[in-house]
């Protein structure tokens, strides 16, 4: 694991870009398509516009989320609407209608009864995914993989997931996650890691594993170093 400290949330959003337009550019020169995994929550705010000014051929880079509340998309707590509102409308303007993204919501009632179409958009991108971005939430979670799934736990039903619904105890909403599958065989993986508590928690992790953790579990199983971009 590589750690990069920034003094600002500006600056990391600007190394973040330099970072991911390197990794897609490099991708790009093997191979006709790339994918790029983003998260939701607060902090991509800042980023994903630094990403999106960078002169890259977005119409081969096709998008995704890490995981999706169960709202609608037109929702300020949608991950879609952040993507869209974030990433999507900074692309210059003839990009955007070139550039695929695939959404995790659809018009189901609930989101374990999508998954079977989920997973059908999802089979369409490439795998591995080319760059996976995650946040990391204050009891360790990525994506929506919370402490008490035992995802880190794998079986037959497990393997070849590529989606799964979630019902986290104390979110207002279900969630559509990636798998933890999915994630660690990512050929790049970032992780942004901002406030005090979020990075001691990494120390605390780095220091005394706890096998209850969803980051523990991509740190031991993931087939790429993970470099994480940190900010108090």
């Amino acid at each position: 694991m590589e750690r990069n400290y920034y003094t600002d949330i500006n600056e990391l959003a600007r190394s973040f870009a330099d970072y991911a337009a390197a990794v897609l550019s490099n991708a790009l020169k093997s191979q006709k398509t790339a994918s790029l995994v983003v998260p939701g929550g607060s902090t991509p705010r800042f980023y994903l516009p630094a990403l999106a000014a960078k002169s890259l051929p977005w119409n081969h880079i096709i998008i995704t989320l890490s995981d999706e509340r169960w709202v609608d998309t037109e929702s300020e707590d949608s991950n879609e609407h952040l993507v869209r509102n974030h990433l999507l409308a900074h692309l210059p303007e003839h990009l955007q209608d070139q550039t695929q993204f695939i959404g995790l919501k659809t018009d189901h009632e609930a989101a374990a009864e999508a998954i079977p179409e989920i997973h059908q958009r999802l089979e369409k991108i490439p795998q591995p995914f080319t760059l996976t971005v995650l946040g990391l939430g204050e009891d360790g979670h990525i994506a929506s993989l919370f402490p008490g799934l035992k995802l880190h736990e794998e079986t037959d039903e497990t393997t070849g997931q590529l989606c799964l619904a979630v019902h986290p105890p104390l979110a207002p909403s279900p969630r559509i996650s990636l798998s933890l599958e999915a994630l660690v065989n990512s050929e790049h993986i970032v992780l942004v890691v901002t406030e005090k508590n979020k990075r001691q928690l990494l120390d605390q992790l780095i220091k005394h594993a706890n096998p209850e953790i969803p980051l523990l579990w991509l740190l031991r199983r993931s087939r790429a170093p993970i470099v994480v971009f940190e900010t108090d």
